[in-house]
């Protein structure tokens, strides 16, 4: 497949925050009496859009009353986010090829703006969306905005709802395993593709590129 364009999830895509994200999320249970999880309960019960996950673990505590305590809990979190390995060569490639990128993300509008710039990556994108707390509601506005011809799109994310994401802008949908969904959830449901990596991924493009 010859991609045209290109639309990014961030986190557990192009960085990884699963490390300050986990300790947030339980500095915000222990707020409120719930004990801690660990990584592999987190990554079990996680899911976006976000606010159903702490409905389930946190009923009737309205989300604008937690994203305060996550927001500081994140930044002074013992584990820095860092950008995922391949994550600057993907980049790096679709601009050498001319492969339009952009940012589809739920991540919260000041924490992205932190990262991109602090990683040096918010130059890549044609356009980014961040604070998307429904990333399926958004998709087809986006592709339709840009001018995006679906047939040469794709959605490339961690979870399943980028999966899901992806099928309603009528995209394919690119799973990579370096994030927050275990690969059992990614693969039960049947992305385009799946890959371990974002450089498995440009490998794969660059073969198609040879393609007659």
């Amino acid at each position: 497949m010859k991609y045209t364009s290109l639309l990014f999830d961030w986190s557990g895509t192009l960085v990884d925050d699963l490390p300050p994200t986990l300790h947030a999320t339980n500095e915000v249970l222990l707020k409120y009496g719930v004990p801690a999880i660990d990584r592999e309960e987190f990554r079990l019960r996680f899911r976006l859009p976000y606010p159903e996950f702490y409905e389930e673990v946190l009923p009737g505590v309205p989300i604008a009353d937690l994203e305060g305590i996550f927001r500081s809990s994140f930044n002074q979190s013992p584990v820095r986010v860092t950008v995922l390995p391949h994550a600057r060569e993907m980049l790096a490639w679709c601009r050498e090829q001319g492969i339009r990128c952009f940012v589809l993300s739920s991540m919260d509008v000041g924490l992205f703006t932190e990262q991109a710039h602090e990683f040096g990556l918010h130059d890549h994108f044609e356009a980014i969306y961040a604070g998307v707390i429904d990333k399926r509601h958004r998709i087809g506005g986006i592709l339709e905005d840009h001018g995006v011809e679906l047939s040469k799109t794709a959605f490339v994310g961690d979870m399943v709802h980028d999966i899901e994401t992806a099928r309603h802008g009528g995209v394919d949908a690119i799973a990579v395993t370096t994030g927050y969904d275990p690969v059992a959830r990614l693969t039960g449901t049947a992305p385009s593709h799946l890959f371990n990596h974002l450089g498995d991924f440009r490998e794969w493009l660059e073969r198609s590129l040879l393609l007659p």
